[in-house]
């Protein structure tokens, strides 16, 4: 453990590690330091390498500002990019993260959230994910940000694999070594995160590297289902290669200009997952993730973790009730969403798309061609995919909690639904930032953020929040404003997709 030194000083406070003296602010509760770098700035050589250790300085690094975030394509919808924004902040080491501690001489249980964006957008840094309710809560939070899209995920020959999952993997190292001297117990590690985020939470579970380094661990929207074998990204790589006209190799793509290679790469991701072109269709939704290298992710994560990776790790896992509601209402794809555009969308998803719109327009009778759209895609995209994670855990005698978010705000004339995202300021209770506000409405219950996050804070620090475990009853809780413990909410969804692969 790296010995360390604490001052508080007014209202800031200095911190001492190995790596050198890092100043923080006093916040709503406790202290907050931002910025903080967990490995060396990936550039040069070094972008696209794997990370290396994080540069010692001298003097005094200023820790009470944002860090600069991580070089990414910015977000390819307008909409999405109004309503759920992805702050940019420039900087030369993106490979930083923010902590909230209760007492800096304390030893509080420890929170890792990893954020979402495909595998190609997002940041640690967005306001909603501010930790000050959870230090407030006697939990130490942290954000991190790690390397996204080509950066952190292109396949490439002269490069390190899985880059953005080896980013994690480093700033959890750096908590092992150093979260003690800022109050927290390195022993006591829970990490979260959310879409892609959630992901990677799963994807952890399989990367022997990152074993013992969390004790538990949270998934909010996400499993282990998204990941690539390596032809499947190589695939990627090469045609990120001819959309710029050069080799599909880091040397190459060194040499392109930054904003040049975020065109391109939206490009990629826009032709590959458009449905136009059969050679593409198993890319059906993410192009940027994880790849099975055999090396750093030796095996894919499911069946990693049905022989018995993260076994020994507390999964706190859910979902929300209409995810894909966030990618239809607001953005007007409602309005072209007819029978014929149903099921071709739906043949994406599987072999005999007029059998399963039946399949869901029997449960759904009264559903709009866009209603069965959101659900269809909602259930292939998270929740089934949940629904199998959970079952293959529990099969196992693994320890698993479930949950589903069912809130539906008024917004959107009711139509938006429990969507993806919609939890994230109730788990952190951030109601009142302007990050998403415009879905949930400005009258959120603030009742239902504080059982949220009060579960939350439980399983971090003991591993139980407040419901039963995921049994052979199916038992999740259900998250609305009359909370209660519902048996098997899935079914549905699970009958529906046996024996189709995600």
């Amino acid at each position: 453990m790296t010995e360390a030194e604490t001052a508080v000083v007014g209202e800031t406070t200095l911190v001492t590690i190995d790596q050198g003296a890092f100043r923080g602010v006093r916040a709503d509760a406790g202290w907050t330091f931002k910025g903080v770098p967990y490995a060396a700035p990936p550039v040069g050589e070094a972008r696209f390498a794997a990370p290396r250790p994080p540069l010692a300085h001298e003097g005094i690094a200023d820790a009470t500002t944002w860090g600069p975030t991580v070089s990414t394509p910015p977000q390819r919808s307008a909409v999405m990019d109004a309503l759920i924004p992805d702050p940019r902040r420039p900087g030369e080491n993106g490979l930083n993260l923010n902590l909230w501690t209760p007492d800096l001489g304390g030893s509080a249980p420890v929170l890792v959230f990893i954020h979402g964006g495909g595998f190609a957008t997002g940041t640690g840094s967005t306001t909603a994910f501010d930790g000050s309710a959870f230090a407030r809560d006697g939990v130490l939070a942290v954000t991190i940000n790690y390397r996204l899209a080509v950066e952190g995920f292109a396949q490439l020959p002269d490069a390190a694999t899985n880059r953005g999952l080896r980013d994690q993997v480093a700033a959890l190292e750096w908590i092992r070594d150093n979260i003690a001297a800022f109050g927290g117990d390195p022993a006591q590690v829970t990490i979260a995160g959310e879409s892609a985020g959630a992901m990677a939470v799963c994807t952890l579970l399989a990367v022997p590297r990152a074993r013992g380094l969390f004790r538990r661990a949270i998934s909010q929207s996400g499993t282990g289902h998204h990941v690539h074998t390596r032809a499947r990204a190589e695939v990627v790589a090469a045609e990120l290669g001819l959309e710029l006209g050069v080799e599909a190799t880091a040397a190459a793509l060194a040499e392109v200009p930054v904003g040049e290679l975020h065109t391109a790469t939206n490009a990629v991701i826009t032709r590959l997952t458009s449905g136009k072109d059969p050679r593409f269709a198993e890319f059906r939704r993410l192009v940027f993730q994880p790849v099975v290298d055999g090396d750093f992710l030796p095996e894919h994560p499911v069946d990693a973790i049905a022989a018995g990776a993260g076994a020994d790790v507390e999964l706190l896992i859910g979902v929300n009730a209409e995810e894909y509601g966030l990618f239809v209402t607001p953005t007007g794809l409602a309005g072209a969403l007819n029978e014929e555009v149903l099921t071709a969308t739906t043949a994406r998803l599987c072999d005999d798309p007029a059998a399963m719109v039946a399949t869901y327009r029997a449960e759904l009778p009264e559903a709009t061609p866009a209603e069965l759209f959101v659900a269809l895609q909602s259930d292939w995209f998270c929740v089934a995919p949940t629904d199998r994670l959970v079952e293959t855990r529990r099969k196992a005698g693994r320890p698993t909690y479930a949950y589903q978010f069912a809130w539906r705000p008024a917004t959107y004339d009711g139509s938006l639904g429990a969507c993806h995202t919609l939890e994230i300021p109730f788990v952190f209770d951030t109601l009142d930032d302007p990050w998403g506000i415009e879905l949930r409405g400005g009258d959120a219950p603030q009742a239902l953020a504080d059982q949220m996050h009060a579960a939350w804070v439980a399983f971090v620090a003991d591993g139980d929040p407040g419901w039963p475990a995921y049994d052979e009853d199916r038992t999740f809780r259900r998250l609305d404003l009359e909370p209660a413990s519902v048996s098997d909410p899935l079914a549905f969804s699970r009958h529906a997709w046996e024996g189709i692969a995600f």
